[in-house]
């Protein structure tokens, strides 16, 4: 664990919020524990305004209620702190591509700005699953399981710090489940199969035009292709059709660099959009 995160900036990333839905709820806590790639501890835990009553029953689960939240900043005044720590960063979470980062952009794109986009996101529900680790595979059980002490469950801090610790028991104990790169891992968390350049395109994405001066973006045969991040090596139609708030990322400055490239992206997106 310690090789492949090497030189990286590492948080475990949590949310407490209104309810469950990632469209509509909304962040009543966040909180990033972890290291900067230099070693430097980062801890950042605050209880955010949402804006809007608590239901009792989310008040319940994360002891948050709308007394403590009186006063508090709103999101999109920590917006700009959030996207700093999380942008290219390595995240560790549970449950957090399917929940808390959805839930985390809808609160960037209700300010009308861009999320941050992590390196990887190593989500350790996905771990344990894809490591067939014995059921319950909720936080809680996977903590009392692994010897890790959750006395403040649901607390943003303490799932976070769990969460983060949990991946690194899961990666000690198979250590050949995690012997690739991190954007391997990523896929093979999302997938369960390993990643090959050929694939559909009969070509290595290293074979193809580049559009951009990273190569990051390739073109096959009039098709172009995302050569990076977790939709590598699908062509940008699929990805459109998939994920569209995806493309609107890669057609931002923090997302493809290169202004040729995101133009030319631009036009292949008229061709099919609807």
């Amino acid at each position: 664990m310690v090789d492949v995160l090497s030189g990286h900036q590492v948080i475990a990333f949590d949310l407490e919020t209104t309810g469950i839905s990632t469209r509509n709820d909304k962040i009543v806590q966040v909180a990033l524990i972890g290291a900067a790639a230099d070693g430097t501890s980062i801890n950042y835990d605050v209880v955010i305004n949402p804006q809007r009553p608590i239901p009792s029953g989310a008040s319940k689960v994360h002891g948050i209620y709308d007394s403590d939240v009186k006063g508090k900043p709103i999101f999109k005044h920590l917006a700009e702190e959030l996207f700093e720590l999380m942008d290219g960063s390595v995240i560790v979470g549970h449950n957090a591509r399917r929940f808390d980062m959805p839930l985390l952009e809808n609160e960037f794109f209700r300010c009308g700005l861009i999320p941050p986009k992590p390196l990887v996101v190593l989500d350790t529900l996905e771990a344990v699953r894809r490591l067939r680790i014995p059921r319950p595979h909720n936080l809680g059980a996977q903590c009392a399981m692994h010897g890790i002490d959750l006395s403040n469950a649901h607390d943003a801090a303490a799932d976070a710090a769990a969460s983060l610790l949990l991946l690194w028991k899961v990666m000690r104990d198979h250590p050949s489940s995690f012997r690739r790169s991190l954007p391997d891992i990523e896929y093979w968390l999302i997938n369960g199969e390993a990643r090959k350049d050929e694939s559909q395109l009969g070509r290595a994405l290293s074979d193809l035009q580049s559009l951009d001066e990273k190569g990051r973006i390739k073109l096959d045969q009039g098709t172009i292709i995302i050569a990076f991040g977790r939709h590598r090596g699908k062509d940008l139609k699929t990805i459109f059709n998939e994920d569209p708030r995806y493309v609107d990322w890669l057609l931002s400055p923090n997302g493809v660099e290169d202004s040729n490239a995101r133009e030319k992206m631009r036009a292949f997106i008229s061709e099919f959009r609807i």
